[in-house]
């Protein structure tokens, strides 16, 4: 999606900052529009770093795309944060002196303010005014929050944090096609361990079990992530009021979060890379050059989970029942061997779609990107999707619904 940022002057704009990278990082391509004194609080070097887009003030510049009107017209929201006193009286009387307030009397688009302003502003009749106004007109705010201003104030007018900005943008941009469901996703890799340093293990990241909870969480779900072994720059980004976060090591540890998790769950997705065996036994001292060359580890196999899942499946919830996913992770560049090894999976596990996704030196584990085939209950091909992990997360996400 196609996100307008406005910053207008106050100091509330050091947040903002943290707002662009959250927008980035989910997958949308993000414009910074700050107004000159929005300047004198973040510098442009730090907006077209985050934004990896040019960054202007003027009408001037670009004429001849018509910028100050083109960056309206592309974009399918439009946040403004903060929202300064100043800025949202300029908005309500329609004034468009730069480059944001053309960009706001041109869009179509949804706009999101998030005031920040002293309490005193805040409550001010005129403010309030406004604020009436713009809201009959279909402008979307979200907060002040009532707490520490500027100056060691504190009371209604503190800008929104970051994060329920984000959630708020992504409400606006998302269908709330999953309103009231219950969500599961495991995300990550399991690591059996050998000894007390030493596990079996693999490279999954977790973030497209990360960026499929998120995505669901926009679409109104109630999330709950079992994240196996997954890195807290990862892991950030499912910071979500919808979100619940389940910490888990092995397969072991896993299967019976999911178990306990699934039980209240509408649809279940497995997109966690779980090892297939464990060590038979585990050394509880390290083993050394000392002690001999390990050449050898006695395995077992873990139990299937989805497979477990998809047999004990849950009955009685929303209409259509409990909607079970799997992945399956192929590296064969034939892609007919991989949808028939997907189909065989799919049939063997019992879960109603498989993402079977291709891992290689440009895709899967470790990667910004991914690409899928999902394989419905027919053997056929329901969707695709190449590109970002956010963008597969919602190819996916959009197939379980029209099964549903």
């Amino acid at each position: 999606m196609n996100i307008v940022v406005g910053v207008t002057g106050g100091i509330a704009a050091y947040k903002t900052v943290h707002l662009v990278r959250l927008l980035t990082k989910a997958g949308h391509e993000v414009t910074v529009v700050p107004t000159e004194d929005a300047l004198r609080f973040v510098g442009t070097p730090t907006w077209e770093a985050l934004s990896r887009h040019p960054v202007t003030t003027s009408v001037h510049d670009d004429v001849a795309r018509v910028r100050h009107v083109a960056l309206g017209q592309n974009a399918d929201l439009v946040v403004v944060a903060p929202a300064t006193a100043n800025s949202i009286a300029k908005i309500t009387a329609g004034i468009a002196d730069d480059l944001l307030g053309t960009t706001l009397l041109a869009t179509e688009a949804p706009v999101l303010l998030a005031p920040a302003m002293h309490a005193e502003m805040w409550r001010n009749a005129a403010t309030q005014a406004n604020i009436a106004t713009l809201r009959s007109r279909g402008v979307h705010l979200v907060g002040p929050s009532d707490g520490e201003l500027a100056g060691g104030d504190s009371g209604p007018g503190r800008m929104s944090e970051p994060e329920v900005i984000f959630e708020a943008a992504l409400g606006l941009l998302a269908p709330r096609d999953l309103d009231g469901l219950g969500v599961v996703v495991s995300a990550g890799g399991t690591r059996e361990p050998i000894d007390p340093v030493r596990f079996l293990g693999n490279r999954s990241s977790g973030r497209q079990g990360i960026a499929l909870a998120v995505d669901a969480a926009a679409r109104g779900a109630d999330v709950t992530v079992v994240a196996a072994n997954i890195s807290d720059d990862v892991l950030a980004d499912a910071r979500h009021p919808s979100i619940r976060v389940v910490p888990v090591g092995t397969a072991a540890e896993l299967s019976d979060a999911m178990k306990d998790a699934a039980l209240a769950a509408d649809i279940v997705i497995m997109a966690a890379a779980v090892a297939d065996y464990r060590p038979a036994t585990v050394a509880h001292q390290k083993f050394t050059k000392e002690q001999g060359v390990l050449t050898h580890v006695d395995l077992v196999e873990n139990e299937d989970v989805v497979a477990a899942l998809a047999a004990a499946r849950a009955e009685g919830h929303a209409p259509g029942g409990q909607t079970i996913i799997a992945f399956a992770a192929e590296t064969s560049e034939d892609a007919e061997e991989r949808r028939e090894r997907a189909r065989r999976k799919r049939e063997r596990k019992g879960v109603d779609l498989l993402a079977v996704n291709l891992a290689n030196a440009d895709h899967g584990f470790e990667k910004r990107d991914n690409a899928v085939e999902i394989v419905g209950a027919g053997g056929e091909v329901v969707a695709s999707a190449a590109g970002s992990k956010n963008e597969v997360a919602r190819a996916i996400l959009d197939a379980a619904r029209r099964m549903r």
